[in-house]
């Protein structure tokens, strides 16, 4: 398992947690909502970016993460 973090353009509120099935959502002063969570596999993290584009979100990034380190992005970053 590996941890993601996806950045979206756009504030969701809480209420869509469960449209992101185990996924932490943090919205931010900047107009941004992170994403966060572990994905079983590769064909789980492209099941999850369906899901952003049937609701027509903009993706500002996505990180692969450490174990350890749920805030600092690893090897992987796409803008």
């Amino acid at each position: 398992m590996r941890r993601y973090e996806i950045r979206l353009a756009g504030q969701l509120d809480s209420r869509w947690s469960a449209w992101f099935e185990g996924f932490r959502l943090t919205s931010g002063a900047d107009g941004f909502t992170t994403l966060t969570s572990p994905l079983i596999d590769q064909a789980a993290l492209h099941g999850l970016l369906r899901r952003v584009g049937d609701l027509g979100l903009t993706i500002i990034s996505i990180n692969a993460l450490d174990d350890d380190a749920i805030a600092s992005p690893s090897r992987t970053s796409h803008s």
